[in-house]
């Protein structure tokens, strides 16, 4: 059997060294066919950053990593693009350290790219003439591909005034996809939280988001066919109904998916159930926010909210369900049709985040509420 990716997010890497890969790829292909702005969220440790890296390398037009996938036979190898990467880390705390940030990222896309732009103080207009070279010099339309587009903006949650900064300049940032739409071939945006469009993507009409689409649901993460076919030689006498119990039960409106590193970490360490996904990705920003706020726990069993709770995410008015809702911790269990559109009945996905909730975010909560209330 073929070795288990965890924790690897390198398309290369699962390929060439012969990790189990479950094809994405057609999904890709239906993605590059039919949109040019796209923005996906999803919880953390979802494996967003390998299909951004899937989408890399189709288009370079890397065909010898494709052997055998259903894109190989379906895809143009000869036209090749130049595609810029860009991924946000930590450590950016300050309008000033992006700036320094997007300035490193875009000297190793020149790097890579083989082109040398003219030294500017401003990072926006160096990403606007990295853009225009990359098309001049390769013939072709450019590729985005931006990994947590979002996250300096999350990891300053606990700050709001200095998060505001941040997030204005990434919008100074963003806007440059816009303003450069002729030179463009295609452009990717990944992230946990999904912002309104108007707060950090402003004019860019055209950005199509995925999330809730049912068409791309099982776009990251593994679905029960996948269990039952691919994984099912490495879960031979396993409970399958406690894995799907403990596991399963993700919902963006399409198939209902496991978290992949849940099913990774589990196969990894013997079939024991734990909570693999929640004790490697619970966000930082999550936990500053119960710190922080005097948040009223809702019936997190019975939560009915309309699209636009959950599509918002405005960092001057926080709501708990949308920061719930878009972290993982709670999912999609009915959709509600009413006269005034479709509502949706929120719930824990299953039993891992059930227990991880109630163990430590609650308690979480009840210690700062005694710290607030000494009495």
């Amino acid at each position: 059997m073929k070795k288990l990716p965890a924790g690897i997010q390198t398309f290369r890497t699962i390929i060439e060294d012969d990790y189990l890969y479950i094809d994405k790829t057609e999904i890709a292909r239906n993605l590059i066919d039919n949109y040019q702005y796209v923005c996906l969220s999803r919880p953390r440790r979802f494996g967003k950053s390998l299909f951004l890296d899937t989408l890399k390398n189709i288009f370079e037009g890397k065909r010898e990593l494709f052997r055998g996938l259903l894109i190989e036979e379906q895809w143009n190898w000869e036209v090749k693009y130049p595609v810029i990467k860009i991924s946000f880390s930590g450590g950016i705390n300050s309008r000033e350290t992006l700036r320094e940030h997007l300035f490193y990222i875009l000297k190793d896309n020149q790097k890579r790219l083989d082109i040398l732009c003219d030294e500017k103080e401003d990072p926006n207009q160096c990403f606007a003439e990295l853009i225009e070279k990359a098309c001049e010099k390769y013939h072709r339309r450019v590729v985005i591909l931006i990994d947590e587009y979002n996250k300096p903006i999350l990891d300053n949650i606990g700050n709001i005034p200095e998060a505001l900064l941040i997030r204005d300049g990434m919008l100074d940032f963003y806007t440059q996809i816009k303003d450069n739409d002729r030179y463009l071939r295609f452009a990717f945006l990944t992230g946990v939280s999904k912002f309104p469009k108007a707060s950090i993507f402003s004019g860019l009409n055209n950005l199509e988001d995925i999330s809730l689409n049912p068409d791309f649901g099982h776009i990251c993460g593994y679905t029960q066919l996948d269990l039952d076919t691919i994984f099912a030689p490495y879960l031979e006498g396993v409970d399958m109904e406690q894995v799907k119990r403990w596991y399963n039960g993700y919902n963006f409106l399409g198939d209902s998916v496991y978290n992949s590193s849940d099913i990774l970490l589990f196969i990894k360490n013997h079939y024991v159930f734990d909570n693999y996904w929640f004790e490697a990705g619970t966000p930082s920003f999550l936990v500053e926010l119960i710190k922080k706020n005097s948040y009223v726990i809702p019936d997190l069993l019975n939560i009915t909210v309309d699209e636009s709770l959950l599509n918002s995410f405005d960092l001057e008015n926080l709501d708990l369900e949308t920061i719930l809702f878009q972290t993982g911790y709670l999912t999609i269990k009915r959709v509600v049709p009413s006269g005034m559109g479709d509502l949706y009945e929120l719930g824990f996905p299953n039993k891992e985040v059930q227990i991880s909730f109630n163990e430590y975010i609650l308690r979480l909560m009840t210690s700062v509420t005694k710290r607030a209330d000494p009495q």
